[in-house]
């Protein structure tokens, strides 16, 4: 039999802050040598943070990455480690790289094949593409265990290396990844590590990134399947772990023999070039006894997306180094619902509330505001805007003489809570969560400097009948709820003159959303939409009203990306632009 410990160390760097990742990825590794392990193994790129963007392009930077990379090595002496990391090739060029260490050395460097560049993915701006594709052995285990690397992309392609290392005798493929989190993603990997585990009869070790980014959130959920298909083991979604598995691949090889994949190279004349590599082990295994490996649960998507925000809400504060977080709250779903998820990312004590009446606000709005700041124990302040407002417009009234109030007046009270939640962020040192949801980005519901003045916009990509599903499950988390009932139930309002309603100027909300999906997430035409059974001048009006708007979400803040086509990195459109599909 032959025993192998795996090391699968799921964790949350920070983008840029090279000791601080390579202090980080030492102390892993003498865990791992703690753990016994025999590969210990960590994320795409994790000494450097995912995506590092620009910094790339600074000389510096790669230099120092490099002499970190060197440093580690050092720390290495009991185990064989692969780290993430961008490798300055001797030719020139960049390469997203994992390095291969062993007995303190640096024993190899696999570049990155397929690099990604759609969505949120620039690889191509940065990187050379590898062309090596190394099978390494570890002779010290009776007898050698072969085993292949690749960095993410590479596996999503069935005839990319993977198969490579299979067909050359690899039975164990370590795939290290920075795959970022969208709705339906965790079960579209696991399909995908599945298939490719059985259709190359290997072990497939996939591990990922955990952690906030500016838009960006990595869920984690690293996993190992085995030759058949079947699950070994899966880590926790949106936290960091050392995860160890323990694994027999002499059944793999026993498998791989039945099925007539032997230890002999048997690689394509149009695959890039294949080369065996000897990994000195540190030490010789000697297990007799397996570890049992752990499994986490599978989550329902509210409490998937509701973890997504907490994380990245978290990280981004964390990360950014600010004091805590103040949020406008009207006693509406969506600041709730923002409140709610800074209350349990940063902590209750480090969020403020501030309640901003004006002549238009109901009753109901300030009793649900101040339940909401109760049920989660956050601070609430109130800051009254009526006579603010009325010396904006006393300083107007010149300007505007002979002319009707219309939504200019309205847009000067949004403005003036903005200024307020700002002078609060300026004096205190907390930043302003924004609570736009993405059916307003998509249409422009929203005030330049006004409600969108802020600093990082939580909930920007979560469609509004989506924030009153994640509001929904959120309060059943508690006995009572945390987000009044009332706020459920409401006809939402901006309430910036009296009686009005959001659907004075949008279509329901039940109708607008799955129209916005179609036209920005799934890129259909004007004429499908139609045909799925909406009325034609409605998704006209609607389209309009996304193309006009480019402008205002160019100037918002960034927001977590929850879906498979967020605003921003996803969709780059043309601020000027006469085109129109309708």
């Amino acid at each position: 039999m032959t025993f192998l410990r795996l090391a699968l160390a799921q964790m949350n760097p920070v983008v840029g802050d090279l000791s601080g990742n390579a202090g980080r990825i030492i102390r892993t590794l003498k865990k791992a040598v703690k753990e016994q392990a025999d590969i210990v193994v960590f994320p795409e790129l994790a000494l450097t943070g995912y995506p590092p963007e620009d910094l790339i392009l600074k000389p510096q930077f790669i230099a120092d990455n490099m002499a970190e990379m060197k440093r580690i090595s050092s720390h290495a002496p009991g185990i064989t480690a692969i780290i993430g990391f961008v490798d300055a090739g001797e030719k020139g060029g960049l390469y997203n790289a994992a390095a291969v260490i062993s007995g303190g050395k640096l024993i190899d460097i696999y570049h990155k094949i397929l690099l990604p560049n759609y969505g949120v993915f620039d690889e191509v701006r940065y990187f050379k593409p590898g062309k090596r594709v190394p099978v390494y052995s570890i002779p010290a285990t009776r007898p050698a265990v072969r085993f292949g690397i690749n960095i993410c992309e590479d596996i999503w392609h069935a005839a990319g290396p993977a198969r490579q290392q299979s067909l050359a005798g690899a039975e164990l493929i370590i795939n290290i990844n920075a795959s970022p989190y969208e709705t339906g993603k965790p079960e579209c990997r696991r399909r995908l590590i599945q298939q490719r585990a059985a259709e190359n009869s290997v072990v497939i070790a996939y591990l990922n990134t955990v952690g906030g980014q500016d838009e960006l959130v990595f869920d984690g959920l690293s996993m190992v399947y085995d030759h058949t298909g079947c699950l070994i083991a899966q880590a926790k979604a949106f936290a960091e772990e050392l995860m160890i598995v323990d694994l027999d691949l002499g059944k793999t090889r026993k498998y791989r023999r039945l099925r007539g994949l032997c230890d002999k190279p048997r690689v394509a004349k149009t695959a890039p070039a294949l080369q065996e590599i000897r990994v000195p082990a540190a030490r010789v295994p000697a297990r007799h006894t397996m570890r049992k490996a752990g499994f986490s649960g599978i989550l329902i998507q509210e409490e998937e997306i509701y973890r997504a925000l907490m994380l990245g809400t978290a990280d981004y504060i964390r990360k950014n180094g600010f004091k805590g977080a103040v949020i406008g709250l009207s006693g509406g779903i969506d600041s709730s619902l923002v409140a709610a998820v800074a209350a349990d990312a940063i902590g209750r004590e480090n969020v403020t509330g501030v309640f901003m009446p004006s002549e238009f606000t109901s009753q109901e709005s300030r009793e649900d505001a101040f339940l909401l700041a109760e049920n989660l124990g956050i601070t609430i302040t109130e800051l009254p805007i009526g006579k603010l407002l009325q010396e904006y417009k006393r300083s107007l009234v010149h300007q505007f003489e002979g002319l009707a109030e219309d939504i200019t007046e309205e847009n000067l009270q949004a403005r003036i809570r903005g200024n307020l939640l700002m002078a609060l962020s300026n004096k205190f040192g907390w930043i302003v969560l924004t609570t736009g949801n993405k059916s307003e980005m998509s249409v422009g519901y929203a005030t330049l400097y006004g409600d969108m003045a802020g600093g990082f916009a939580v909930i920007k990509d979560v469609p509004k009948t989506l924030v009153y599903r994640v509001c929904r499950w959120r309060n059943l988390q508690r006995e009572g709820g945390v987000i009044p009932a009332r706020v459920l139930v409401k006809e939402p309002t901006a309430e910036l003159r009296p009686d009005q309603k959001d659907s004075d100027s949008l279509p329901p909300y039940e109708i607008l959303d799955p129209i916005l999906k179609a036209y920005i997430e799934e890129e259909i035409s004007f004429e499908e939409i139609v045909r799925l059974g909406y009325d034609a001048a409605t998704v006209k009006r609607v389209i309009s009203l996304v193309d006009r708007s480019e402008y205002k979400r160019r100037q918002s803040p960034p927001g977590i990306k929850i879906t498979g086509r967020a605003f921003g990195r996803d969709r780059r459109f043309p601020i000027t632009n006469r085109y129109r599909s309708y």
